[in-house]
């Protein structure tokens, strides 16, 4: 079993200087939508592999040695490291997961916030990244708005609600904007 303080201490450097939509508080609302989505799974999943994989969520395209090599120091089998590995992999947007914490981490990271939440994530990043108004709504539409899926019946619908609720709100917010 991983110490929690330990994993903490591990990965707090990699997300100190991200924005506020992908620092540690997007892990916590991760793991928040993850536990609610796997109460259904309770039985079915290993918590700590959906935890420690949430985790390394927002790096483990950057990193995954160094990962590994902290797993293994922490006596975790190859067994358990690989499938961490493959659950923070799993949590990607455009990826397809195969293993049932990876559907749940992958969901949970589409519908993190709720409704409302894919609007403001998309505006605050667009800001932070220097872009124009016209810019972000630009790339939403490109790469948001009818993107990306969910893999669990009751993520499904939540993530209907918020592209059905982003493609109103930049509907709307476009004729404002003429």
């Amino acid at each position: 079993m991983v110490n929690i303080a330990d994993l903490y201490q591990f990965v707090r450097p990699y997300y100190e200087n991200k924005d506020i939509m992908h620092d540690l508080s997007h892990i916590d609302r991760v793991l928040k939508t993850a536990n609610k989505l796997g109460k259904r799974y309770e039985d079915e999943i290993d918590h700590e592999v959906l935890m420690i994989a949430a985790y390394f969520h927002g790096f483990i395209y950057k990193d995954e040695k160094r990962i590994r090599e902290w797993l293994k120091a922490k006596g975790l089998s190859d067994d358990k490291i690989n499938k961490i590995v493959q659950v923070a992999w799993e949590s990607q947007k455009k990826e397809i997961p195969r293993t049932l914490e990876g559907k749940i981490l992958h969901d949970a990271h589409m519908i993190e916030g709720g409704k409302t939440f894919l609007i403001v994530k998309s505006l605050i990043t667009g800001s932070v990244r220097g872009q124009s108004l016209d810019e972000t709504i630009e790339y939403m539409e490109k790469n948001i708005l009818g993107k990306g899926q969910c893999y669990l019946a009751e993520a499904k619908e939540i993530y209907a609600e918020q592209q059905k609720f982003a493609r109103e709100f930049i509907s709307d917010l476009k004729e404002g904007l003429k």
